[in-house]
């Protein structure tokens, strides 16, 4: 057979995902913070961008000025209340052509003086107590850079020693410090590598593993113990037998270590109390980020007529203004086409960012509604009552696919009458029911575990098959493996470990 080249028509369908879809896409699942720096980047690259300024309508909008979802209890009938906004309201919440972004103030272009440099100019209304000169500013505001542990382990060093060498031989101890202040190296490389002798480096050692916090230098985790214990004067033979026989610890096996220890059940549970009030990571306090707290998304509260009112929390809602007026004075003005495309891409960017976070703004309200409505008994009643629920149920039931539902709920936070929740936490497993009912939820299972273990006795503790056999005649289907797993996140110890430790709590009457 003879090749020739020969001319094909064929049609086919693709999607094609334009960068401004994609990030649409992306701004779904970002968190507040990864919003906040986004909408940071976009008003410096975009001149047409402004962010709103809170301060002039702060505390005068409504619960009723937010976008908010009302369900009824009594039926599955849910509806949108007045304090849904229109779309009028929404436009006024991204407005678009807000001519007074910058207005004329006679404070916008105040120079403070020459003490402050000439790039320090008065913000008009919004200015800060620093700026207008009041006694509001706290210089404690400003955040220092955080100290690190080897700055504060040479801090030390300085200090505690006076001779060169001893310093260059701590500072090459110090280069083996982990994360938790553990030295992970050898001190007889340390001597060979310096030309020293080992005594010598093991000299510095010792005082090394005086240096605060308590427990640094520690080559494990029975030495980092028995550091801060000598510190508090109680490492006493007793407790140096305890702190070597940490596995034994673990294990809960009172009966060996009264033997090891030679003390009674009363002392030898004061021992262990007071071995986990020890840091078993002293260094960790320097590597530690630092805890940001968590700001909901939606806000859930209770109706007067029993139902479910849903909002988005209007402090986290980004509001961005863009400046038709600036762009029609400086396009007037502009000859040049390229420009004139600069400024027409700007607006389109700006008008898109706007239309985005709005669509953003309705999409995670729709999700959250869907879950507090297919979720209602935990809110009503508590964990006891959460329902198992996947992606695909609140999906099929808001019109939406599964994986715009998945990036709604991703790192974002509901605040309800319990308390606050991730959203993701509102999804979880079904565990079949033993009668053949309504499935149970696993979070409303591990609860319930975790309810059986606290109440027992030290004669009746429970074991994983015991607590199979309660909950099969609860209604709950579910394997040993499967009770055992839930234990084991929950950090409860095996029965044999709760017994012992319970029989040795029932021993001194505690």
């Amino acid at each position: 057979m003879a090749l020739t080249a020969k001319l094909q028509l064929r049609q086919s369908q693709s999607l094609v995902m334009t960068p401004q879809l994609m990030q649409s896409i992306r701004l779904l699942q970002f968190t507040q913070n990864e919003l906040e720096q986004f909408i940071e980047q976009e008003i410096e690259r975009n001149p047409l961008i402004e962010r709103a300024d809170n301060s002039d309508d702060a505390g005068a909008a409504e619960p009723s000025d937010r976008p908010a979802v009302e369900a009824n209890d009594s039926s599955d009938d849910w509806y949108v209340t007045d304090a849904m906004p229109s779309a009028e309201a929404m436009a006024e919440r991204f407005d678009t052509s807000m001519e007074n972004v910058f207005a004329d103030e006679p404070g916008a272009t105040e120079q403070i003086g020459p003490s402050l440099g000439e790039n320090w100019k008065s913000a008009g209304k919004g200015a800060t107590s620093a700026q207008t000169g009041s006694d509001g500013f706290d210089f404690e505001d400003i955040a220092s850079a955080k100290v690190t542990l080897r700055e504060h382990v040479t801090e030390q060093i300085t200090f505690t020693f006076a001779s060169p060498p001893d310093r260059l031989i701590a500072a090459e101890l110090a280069d083996e410090l982990d994360e938790a202040g553990y030295f992970r190296g050898d001190t007889g490389d340390i001597a060979e590598r310096l030309g020293v002798k080992r005594r010598d480096v093991d000299q510095v050692m010792a005082q090394c593993q005086t240096f605060e916090p308590t427990g640094l230098f520690a080559r494990d985790l029975a030495e980092c113990l028995s550091l801060q214990l000598a510190a508090r004067d109680r490492l006493d033979p007793a407790m140096r037998m305890l702190v070597a026989n940490l596995p034994l610890l673990a294990r809960r096996d009172f009966a060996s270590l009264r033997k090891l220890c030679g003390v009674d059940d009363e002392d030898l549970l004061d021992m262990a109390s007071e071995i986990r009030k020890l840091d078993p990571r002293p260094g960790a306090v320097f590597t530690a980020g630092v805890a940001d707290p968590v700001v909901p998304d939606v806000m859930v509260r209770a109706a007067s007529d029993g139902s479910w009112v849903v909002e988005l929390n209007s402090e986290t809602l980004p509001r961005v203004l863009v400046d038709n007026a600036y762009y029609t004075q400086v396009l007037a003005k502009t000859k040049q086409a390229t420009e004139r495309e600069f400024l027409t891409e700007c607006m389109q960017n700006a008008n898109w960012l706007t239309r985005s976070l709005d669509q953003r703004a309705k999409t995670i309200l729709k999700v959250a509604t869907e879950i507090v409505r297919q979720q209602d008994g935990f809110m009503a009643y508590g964990v006891r009552h959460l329902r198992p629920l996947n992606l695909k149920t609140v999906a099929d039931a808001i019109s939406m696919h599964e994986s715009t539902v998945s990036r709604v709920t991703s790192n974002k936070f509901m605040h309800t009458p319990r308390g606050v929740f991730e959203l993701r936490y509102f999804f979880t497993a079904a565990i079949a029911s033993a009668e053949g009912g309504e499935a149970h939820s696993s979070a409303a299972v591990r609860d319930r575990i975790r309810e059986l273990v606290d109440g027992e006795k030290a004669d009746n503790v429970l074991s994983d098959d015991t607590i199979v056999e309660i909950l099969k005649e609860g209604g709950v289907e579910i394997a040993r493996r499967t009770v055992a797993k839930y234990r084991d996140a929950m950090n409860i110890a095996s029965s044999v470990q709760r017994r012992r430790e319970k029989q040795a709590l029932a021993a001194v009457g505690r």
